[in-house]
């Protein structure tokens, strides 16, 4: 029976990998540092017995050396991901800890069947662009001078919106910190990956949805604020104008494509996107939620706050992963209700959004448009 370590086996996307494997009758080893706030009250309690489990720090060699050995399959899950700014975090956390499970397994010669890496969505960054005249535009990121005007769109020279463009794995321009790490991960899986022959894969998540999202972490995004907001009767605060596109993907398609690219040799040395299919905007996905509580008296406010460093649009382009027989089959809806199901099921949850958004604003992420 072959093993599989999972790191961040403990997270959101790591802990319905486990569960999956296990039910396919992989045995499993989950590594992970059960790091605060995502784990704020210790080791999870849906972390199945039958998993051997290793509390411990990817960045450790004797922790790595350890949770490798004997194992047939990886998948390298555990990361730091956050909207604050210290920078070095991210790349000793994601780019270091994902050198050094290469190392290892070069330098000691061990025989890993493949190793399965977890990037980004957010690597191609703002994405691609194309004006009235068909030209395609690359934009690195939108200034802060622009958004204090609330000029949210990016326009060609004529001062005309242009087109978002679904960007595929062939394109990458990560714009923060996140971001840059993740790329460098996927940069190790396909270059050590190919150099010393041990079949590697880079997942690009969208935004991943449902259950199991820590209630703590300010990065789980969009489901997590806006339930926790209906939950405790208030009006969600919409960044921008509410327009902005993203790409939901429930978290069981994402395990799907998870043991796909596991089982399928065709998934090797390449980078795969990962994400729903359709997109909503921001607001449209905040009146999901309000209706999944019953709260659509509660109307998002919208009032000229954006977050500093946050893309436009943000939709990928998933037809490799279709190609080699996956597609997305849960909606948004299926995404958030079952969300809403595990929040309901919490004994002792505190409201948390005012924390989260104090501290968002007190390290100048989170910022408002100067009226003129």
């Amino acid at each position: 029976m072959a093993l599989v370590l999972v790191t961040g086996g403990a997270g959101f996307i790591g802990s319905h990998t486990v569960d999956r494997l296990l039910q396919k009758g992989y045995e499993v080893r989950i590594l992970d540092n059960l790091q605060k706030p995502v784990h704020m009250k210790g080791k999870p309690s849906y972390i199945p017995p039958e998993a051997e489990f290793i509390e411990g720090d990817v960045r450790d060699r004797q922790t790595i050396e350890n949770a490798v050995r004997g194992v047939d399959y990886i998948f390298h899950l555990a990361a730091y991901q956050d909207y604050l700014p210290d920078f070095s975090t991210f790349f000793h956390v994601n780019s270091v800890g994902t050198a050094l499970i290469y190392e290892i397994i070069v330098s000691k010669n061990l025989p890993v069947k493949k190793l399965i890496i977890a990037s980004s969505q957010f690597v191609a960054g703002e994405g691609i662009y194309k004006d009235k005249k068909g030209n395609f535009h690359y934009p690195k990121r939108r200034t802060n001078e622009q958004l204090e005007k609330g000029q949210w769109d990016f326009t060609d020279d004529d001062g005309d919106k242009m087109e978002y463009v679904w960007p595929d794995e062939s394109y990458a321009n990560p714009p923060n910190q996140y971001a840059m790490s993740k790329y460098s991960q996927e940069l190790m899986a396909l270059n050590f990956g190919e150099r010393y022959k041990i079949p590697s894969v880079a997942m690009r998540y969208s935004i991943v949805q449902g259950p199991r999202q820590s209630f703590y972490n300010m990065y789980s995004g969009a489901c997590r604020i806006f339930s926790l907001s209906y939950y405790f009767g208030k009006a969600p605060v919409v960044y921008e104008d509410g327009m902005m596109m993203r790409d939901f993907v429930n978290i069981h398609d994402v395990v799907d494509a998870n043991i796909l690219v596991l089982e399928d040799e065709r998934a090797d040395y390449r980078v795969f996107n990962v994400g729903g299919g359709k997109s909503y905007t921001v607001k449209e996905f905040a009146e999901i939620v309000s209706r999944e509580f019953g709260r659509e008296d509660l109307k998002p406010i919208i009032n000229g706050q954006y977050r500093f460093g946050d893309t436009r649009h943000a939709c990928s382009d998933i037809s490799a992963l279709k190609s080699l027989g996956w597609f997305p089959k849960r909606s948004a809806e299926d995404s958030v209700r079952e969300y809403a199901d595990y929040l309901r099921s919490q004994t002792d949850i505190e409201d948390i959004l005012e924390y989260a958004e104090k501290t968002m604003k007190n390290l100048n992420v989170v910022r408002t448009v100067i009226k003129t």
